[in-house]
């Protein structure tokens, strides 16, 4: 849910012919009193740079020759009122000044867009079968627990970079949103609702051959596939006591989630070999592997007294090796890596000047 490819490459030490007078040939150097927007001890990540400036952003994911990103905001100054998908070329849009390019209708609500083999078309969630008009949030109840919308009228959307929809990939009853793309351009994962719980399913990516991969009881989302395609990680809830079950159940009957106990899990592609990867309690979520395909990078609260106070980590499959990897004092999430694994796109709360604005950030990746 837009950055400049030569703004992270700008940052790289360039060294050019042979010299015997020392950093005369050095074209530029990484300078990290210059590093203002990242915190000190981000020691992964140098030559932050900040993409957008207003509303919220998130979901920012990189088109297969790492030049652009897809992403969802509901910026006012954009002219939209709730969630809509744009895109932005990397080094040569300037969000700051202009409207990046909308993709999606400006009709109800959309989500999770994902660049398509080829870069010239995206998949992504809307509601705008549904009626035009944004569907309302869950009310806010003061002490009661922070609740997500699972709006039935989602279906999933191929369409091009003009916006026109070329083709409509689900047409079941239902919450259908959450498509990703595998890195070998050969399948999508998604959530839905239609078997009456929250479960992924995968598909060509012409919709065809539909497939269930996950079947206990809780909501499972947010997945991706792994570099090589081979794997899915996700996040889900799972409960477990009656009074849990019954909660979960009475939310889903209203189309609602309450997303403050999830954890990461892992499978292969087609279900089997499932796995629990974290074991930290509260939130966590956002995964998305490191480009080693052994690693995982995902947000969490757990750390934290405040409960919205996330940050990202990092941690092998087999849940060792957690290792905090942001630092800001509210909220970072929705981490990925570029496909070459230089760069990492994410969502943060910093530098927003004390409002609610969730923006877009880059950053070289250092393993």
């Amino acid at each position: 849910m837009l950055f400049r490819l030569s703004i992270a490459l700008a940052a790289l030490l360039m060294v050019a012919s042979c010299s015997t007078r020392k950093n005369e040939d050095t074209v530029a150097e990484y300078n990290e009193a210059a590093d203002t927007l990242r915190y000190p001890n981000e020691k992964h990540i140098r030559n932050l740079r900040q993409l957008t400036f207003g509303g919220d952003n998130a979901e920012a994911y990189w088109s297969f020759d790492n030049t652009k990103l897809v992403f969802q905001s509901n910026s006012r100054a954009w002219g939209v009122q709730c969630d809509h998908i744009f895109y932005t070329t990397l080094g040569v849009d300037n969000l700051k000044e202009n409207r990046p390019v909308m993709i999606s209708n400006g009709k109800g609500r959309t989500t999770c867009s994902y660049f398509l083999p080829g870069d010239s078309t995206v998949v992504y969630a809307s509601t705008h079968l549904g009626g035009d008009a944004c569907p309302t949030d869950p009310e806010r109840v003061p002490g009661g627990k922070y609740l997500w919308p699972i709006f039935p009228t989602y279906d999933i959307f191929v369409a091009d970079l003009n916006g026109n929809i070329l083709k409509q990939l689900t047409t079941e009853t239902g919450y259908d949103a959450e498509a990703t793309v595998s890195p070998k351009g050969d399948k999508i994962v998604f959530t839905s609702t239609r078997n009456g719980d929250l479960d992924l399913y995968t598909m060509n990516l012409d919709g065809s051959d539909v497939k269930q991969i996950t079947f206990d009881l809780g909501y499972d989302g947010g997945a991706f596939f792994s570099p090589d395609g081979s794997k899915i990680v996700f996040r889900t809830s799972r409960p477990k006591t009656d009074e849990e079950i019954a909660e979960y159940k009475d939310y889903l009957s209203k189309g609602l989630v309450a997303p403050t106990n999830m954890e990461i899990y892992i499978c292969n592609v087609d279900g089997s070999d499932l796995r629990q990867v974290t074991s930290l309690g509260k939130a966590n979520w956002a995964p998305f592997y490191h480009p080693s395909g052994k690693k995982i990078v995902f947000s969490s609260n757990h750390h934290g007294e405040r409960g919205f106070q996330f940050n990202l980590f990092m941690i092998n499959e087999d849940g060792t090796g957690l290792e905090q990897l942001t630092y800001d004092g509210v909220f970072d999430s929705f981490p990925m890596f570029s496909y070459d694994g230089k760069h990492l796109v994410f969502s943060s709360n910093r530098n927003n000047g004390g409002t609610r604005d969730t923006n877009l950030f880059v950053a070289e990746w250092v393993d």
